[in-house]
């Protein structure tokens, strides 16, 4: 017996006019099964909240019936017009829905998808001209044993300088960015004049990045360092000149690079690395950094999700390089962030003796708050962030000199990343909104030049021309009346320029990702079983100190 007929998801308006649409459009002529619109109203969702699929081998989505799940949809899926098994694609053109084994798909974006990472498998496997003898590789991984690297770490400098394509995936203090130095060190040595290019979705991943490249690169000799200090360093966006709604980079006027390393893939949605491979030169290396156990990107496609699936997987090969030693973030962070790697949908339920376990002095706390109010505990360390920053920025004057500007520069923005709440949701006590009213009052509601001085700002806008990005987080300073935001490397903005700019004492999980702070408390609102890979990027954004509330 089939289920009842199910109220669509609670989805928004793009999910409710394809429900709407899709079959009136595609003409299937005679009435269509509730159950299909209610399926094909939960794909839209899915694509709302950027992902491109529904697996049908999971928990029912939100608002489907659980007991017709998914046995009943199926049912439903294969007996109408609109969808076609991905194996029989050309029999049924003008059907947008594909299904792929379990999951299930619009069509356009699986034929993308598919695309995409055939394209990053051909990359593995097409040869290399001018790729080093054997007794060259034998001596760069000596090299990179010297320097400290670990098995799988010399991998991957073995694989960057004989193959078109590294993936390099790995957790938090895995020791990926140290590969990276090294196995920029390991090309540029067998090729002098390469043409190196470093990339990140966000302004501050790219500076994350760059930090990395230029605290490490300064052990190597003038020869290499040099080159290694100077590689540039941007945004994907910037890289591909984007303009808003178009690259200026692409086929026609392809990027003039020979190795290319993005950081940060867990960030990077589909279209952009369509975007980025179809500017990309056949003859270019391209080295993927990232963690997969991270949040997918909050655009349509998680890329680096996909490719360490295992078919994918087995496809590149030897291309593919996992580390899994942890070398830094020790401690309860570390333990418990390798227990969300394998986690099911109720982390919280998996983790729940080792929490309970904690000692005073580990790195990770666990505390449980009433949920009709903001955390005590992280209100006052908020304050005490609050009034450090204030004393800083007090001392920040641009009108007296610039070298006095910058003695005070190093402090206030080493303690802009000194601590941080992140929390899932805008709305609600333990909300961004709720926690910035509480901080700022009034002023939480105010233009910036309102706000207190030392309040962290999160600009909201691309600014090219200042080499600032949508995510980068800056601090408000003053001189007399005058107010400027101050971002890394000295950059001083008048606040109209930011336009709709907001608070950053708190963020939500995806805005903080690329980023680290010291001390991080991470907020689990009641009312729903939250994911594991947010929980696994909310923590592992600490390098010091973690502090998990929950309801209680």
């Amino acid at each position: 017996m089939r289920p009842s007929i199910p109220a669509a998801p609670a989805a928004g308006i793009l999910a409710s006019a394809l429900a709407e649409a899709l079959p009136r459009l595609c003409g299937a002529g005679a009435p269509v099964d509730p159950l299909l619109l209610a399926v094909i109203a939960a794909l839209g969702a899915a694509l709302e909240a950027g992902a491109l699929e529904l697996d049908l081998a999971a928990e029912a989505p939100e608002g489907l019936d659980p007991k017709g799940w998914p046995e009943a949809y199926r049912e439903a899926l294969e007996h109408s017009p609109l969808a076609v098994r991905a194996s029989a694609l050309e029999q049924a053109p003008e059907a947008p829905l594909v299904l792929v084994g379990n999951r299930l798909r619009w069509r356009r974006w699986h034929l993308q998808l598919e695309h995409t990472l055939t394209q990053l498998v051909q990359r593995a496997h097409n040869p290399l001209p001018e790729a080093p003898q054997p007794a060259a590789l034998d001596a760069a991984r000596q090299q990179a044993a010297a320097a400290g690297l670990d098995a799988r770490q010399q991998q991957a400098v073995v694989v960057a300088l004989s193959q078109r394509l590294l993936l390099l995936s790995g957790g938090p203090g895995t020791g990926k960015t140290s590969t990276v130095v090294q196995l920029l060190a390991a090309l540029l040595r067998h090729r002098p004049g390469l043409r190196v290019q470093l990339a990140a979705p966000t302004g501050k991943a790219a500076a994350r990045l760059r930090e990395a490249i230029e605290r490490d690169g300064r052990r190597f000799s003038a020869t290499l360092a040099e080159p290694l200090l100077t590689a540039p360093c941007s945004t994907l966006h910037r890289l591909l000149e984007s303009s808003g709604e178009r690259f200026a980079r692409h086929a026609q006027r392809p990027l003039e690079l020979d190795l290319l390393v993005v950081d940060e893939l867990s960030m990077v949605d589909l279209p952009l690395m369509a975007a980025l491979l179809e500017a990309l030169p056949p003859a270019c290396r391209l080295v993927l950094v990232g963690d997969p156990a991270q949040l997918p990107p909050v655009g349509p496609g998680p890329v680096l999700q996909e490719l360490v699936q295992p078919p994918w997987l087995e496809q590149l090969g030897s291309a593919a390089v996992e580390l899994g030693t942890t070398y830094r973030n020790a401690g309860a962070i570390a333990a418990v962030a390798a227990d969300l790697r394998l986690a099911g949908p109720r982390p919280l339920q998996l983790l729940a003796s080792r929490l309970q376990g904690l000692d005073p002095g580990d790195n990770l706390r666990w505390r449980q708050a009433p949920s009709r109010q903001p955390p005590a505990d992280t209100i006052t360390a908020l304050r005490q962030h609050q009034k450090r920053l204030a004393a800083l920025a007090e001392g920040v004057s641009w009108l007296a000199g610039e070298a006095q500007a910058e003695d005070a520069w190093g402090p206030l923005l080493s303690e802009l990343e000194g601590c941080v709440a992140l929390t899932p949701l805008r709305q609600g006590p333990w909300g961004v909104q709720g926690l910035h009213q509480q901080l700022l009052g009034e002023a939480a509601g105010r233009p910036i030049a309102h706000w207190p001085l030392g309040t962290p700002v999160l600009n909201q806008r691309n600014l090219p021309e200042q080499g600032l990005a949508n995510g980068d987080v800056g601090v408000l300073v003053g001189s007399g009346s005058e107010r400027r935001v101050l971002f890394a490397g000295g950059r001083l903005l008048h606040p109209a320029r930011l336009g709709q700019a907001e608070p950053a004492l708190a963020l939500t999980v995806h805005k903080s990702q690329g980023s680290q702070y010291g001390t991080v408390w991470l907020l689990l609102p009641p009312g729903r079983d939250w994911d594991a890979r947010l929980l696994y990027t909310g923590l592992t954004r600490a390098r010091e100190q973690a502090w998990l509330i929950t309801p209680g």
